[in-house]
């Protein structure tokens, strides 16, 4: 099986969050609780879908990573940039992505 973490966007303001070991959604992929089993993975679908009926986020998904010396890396491009920020500068206080981390 391949690991997994638990992502939305917080509804207050969009931002990508990711839920933590405390049970709490951080903006910061790196503190997210990894799941490495399928009953796992069902918890963490069902605290998403308190969460979203409780209003704290929208769009949550369970996506796919995998895991290198301590850094969590997702699969797809697409959540890659949601972790990092924008692949360019495009406003202040929004710094672009690290290159080597959305690198394909």
């Amino acid at each position: 099986m391949v690991d997994k973490v638990l992502t939305a966007n917080r509804l207050t303001d969009g931002v990508a969050v990711w839920l933590n070991a405390a049970g709490q959604w951080t903006t910061s992929l790196q503190e997210a609780i990894v799941a490495r089993h399928a009953e796992a993975v069902d918890a963490l679908e069902q605290i998403g879908k308190q969460s979203y009926a409780d209003n704290k986020v929208v769009d949550v998904n369970v996506v796919e990573v995998k895991e290198t010396n301590g850094v969590i890396w997702p699969l797809r491009l697409r959540e890659r940039i949601r972790a990092e920020g924008p692949t360019m500068e495009y406003a202040a206080n929004y710094r672009a992505a690290d290159p080597e981390f959305i690198a394909v």
